[in-house]
């Protein structure tokens, strides 16, 4: 039966810690880019089935157990991850070998000269919180690379192209022996002539200084849709930079910033209002004109409302990006605000009022009544 433990070369003992550092010793001699024994790749590949059995506590204590068979019986997969061609543990021979690319597996390398997609740009825009409701069309500039017309964006003199580089020989990358207390480690690093390329170019183009791209700036309209908000991110397709070797511009991302209203305060798709009213009107009830994103509007107040309750105009709030047609509410807050300052008239009808609510007349009205008739006199 396969000893797990003797594959890594640890004792039944030996701790998570321990496991991961026999893993990475052996892993740096048993792969089949640096061990080119017969043998090799099928001891890799035992080896990184014992690594990841015993460094899952649930499956090492199946192991422990049942052994190998356990494993199978309990549902665990046996096959190990490079059973379908050495396509994982990657967090582990990044830290040592730069990724797996390093030795060649886990996929080809690079075409150099392969089409390639330019980066994507961000631009970060103000707009007013109307423009943000109600959508509107706004006019932005930027910079961004374009390829050069002068070149076409090969990057070198017209009447002249790129050459191969003679030292990666179009590959971009070189193949680097290392030379280690552990043996020497094959590696595949970026060509230091053509700087990962895979050609180089004699007779760079004047207007871009062998780039094959320029900077320029561009001014475009943008449709900003209804209903954005703070932050909410616009694509505007291939219009950033210019891609390489005739691939196909990158993206603009234009990024909202939304001026906060003095008035509305927005909350998802709704909107809040402050409505003041006096106790009269909370007393009585009222027809009050109010703003609302579409302009003025009546509304009813219902006799009795307190502080802190709500009126909902639905409909009235902002649209829904995906769904223009369909608004959120606007919810109007009611605040009864208590009047600091009366005329004699509401003096006196407020005074009634107490004496008919509480059949007392106030001792409190009675003292302001004579400290009002001090400082008159």
């Amino acid at each position: 039966m396969t000893d797990y433990y003797e594959i890594l070369g640890v004792s039944k003992d030996a701790s998570k810690d321990e496991i991961k550092s026999a893993f990475r010793r052996k892993a740096r001699t048993l792969h089949p880019d640096v061990n080119k024994a017969p043998d090799a790749e099928e001891k890799f590949k035992e080896l990184g089935k014992a690594y990841e059995t015993l460094s899952d506590d649930n499956k090492r204590a199946t192991y422990d157990r049942y052994g190998e068979d356990g494993l199978k019986n309990a549902g665990f997969d046996t096959g190990g991850p490079f059973a379908g061609g050495f396509g994982d543990l990657n967090d582990i021979f990044n830290s040592f070998f730069g990724g797996m690319g390093g030795f060649g597996f886990g996929g080809g390398r690079p075409d150099p000269n392969a089409p390639m997609e330019g980066d994507d740009l961000r631009l970060d825009i103000e707009i007013d919180f109307e423009q943000a409701v109600f959508g509107c069309e706004k006019e932005i500039t930027f910079d961004h690379l374009e390829v050069c017309t002068e070149c076409g964006g090969t990057g070198a003199q017209k009447g002249t192209k790129p050459v191969i580089c003679p030292t990666c020989h179009g590959t971009g990358q070189v193949q680097q022996v290392m030379r280690t207390p552990l043996g020497a480690i094959s590696q595949i690093v970026t060509c230091p002539d053509c700087h990962g390329a895979g050609k180089k170019i004699t007779n760079p183009c004047k207007a871009c200084g062998g780039h094959g791209k320029v900077e320029k700036e561009k001014k475009i309209k943008i449709k900003i849709p209804a209903g954005v908000d703070n932050m909410s991110k616009i694509r505007v397709s291939r219009e950033g930079d210019a891609g390489t070797n005739g691939g196909p511009a990158g993206d603009l991302y234009v990024v909202l910033h939304v001026k906060a209203s003095d008035y509305f305060k927005r909350d998802g798709n709704d909107v809040y209002t402050r409505l003041d009213i006096t106790p009269a009107q909370a007393v009585l009830g009222d027809k009050v004109v109010i703003k609302t994103l579409d302009g003025e509007k009546e509304i009813a107040v219902q006799a009795g409302v307190q502080s802190g309750n709500t009126i909902k105009v639905k409909g009235a709030g902002v649209p829904y990006v995906a769904k223009p047609s369909q608004r959120g509410d606007h919810i109007i807050v009611v605040s009864v605000v208590t009047p600091t300052k009366l005329s004699d008239e509401e003096r006196n009808l407020y005074k009634k009022l107490y004496e008919i609510q509480h059949g007392v007349k106030s001792h409190h009205f009675s003292v302001m009544d004579k400290v009002k008739g001090v400082f008159h006199a």
